[in-house]
């Protein structure tokens, strides 16, 4: 019996001598060795940059996401999940927008917004609005990122979705940015007081 027999070496000797038991043991061995590699790897099926593409949608999906789509590179697939799983706990917030808008436009990202602290009875009238912008939407068409972007947006906030100079949310935006939205992210213009 070779040393790889690690089950039946654990059975009673007697056991051993009978080559039919030990035989039909063998197919326990081998389904049972089967799970151990499969116990083993399972630290890794949670982790983006190594998980079969399959489980990594799959995987996404435990932290919500909804935007991972088999016809996108793998590559990007697997940035896209990790990321997300970065910024998952800033969600919400300016910090976690900016680093989503980084995300999936690679590049950077400008986001205004009008929450803040201020002093009891000393905040503004209106804070509940977010301006972002970018200067692309990545490997992403625009209608899905603009989706992908306002899931991420807390829903009683109002936003503006600027990318490349071009308003794209709300629907009934003008045309082009002012100049101080295009200097922003990297476009032509200069910056307005």
């Amino acid at each position: 019996m070779s040393t790889d027999h690690w089950l039946l070496r654990q059975l009673p000797s007697g056991m051993l001598t009978d080559d039919f038991f030990v035989r039909f043991a063998s197919i326990f061995q081998e389904q049972a060795g089967t799970l151990l590699a499969h116990a083993h790897n399972l630290p890794h099926l949670a982790d983006p940059s190594v998980t079969p593409a399959g489980m990594l949608r799959w995987t996404a999906s435990w932290i919500g996401l909804s935007g991972v789509d088999g016809d996108q590179p793998e590559e990007w697939q697997r940035r896209y999940v990790a990321g997300c799983a970065r910024v998952l706990a800033w969600r919400g917030t300016r910090r976690g927008l900016t680093g989503f808008l980084e995300l999936l436009s690679d590049g950077p990202a400008l986001v205004r917004d009008g929450g803040g602290v201020w002093r009891e009875d000393g905040a503004p009238g209106d804070t509940c609005w977010v301006v972002m912008e970018v200067a692309s939407t990545g490997l992403l068409e625009e209608a899905d990122f603009v989706r992908l972007v306002l899931d991420e947006v807390p829903a009683h906030v109002r936003a503006e979705l600027w990318v490349a100079g071009r308003q794209v949310f709300p629907d009934d935006a003008p045309a082009t940015a002012p100049a101080r939205h295009r200097a922003a992210v990297g476009g032509r213009g200069s910056e307005e007081q």
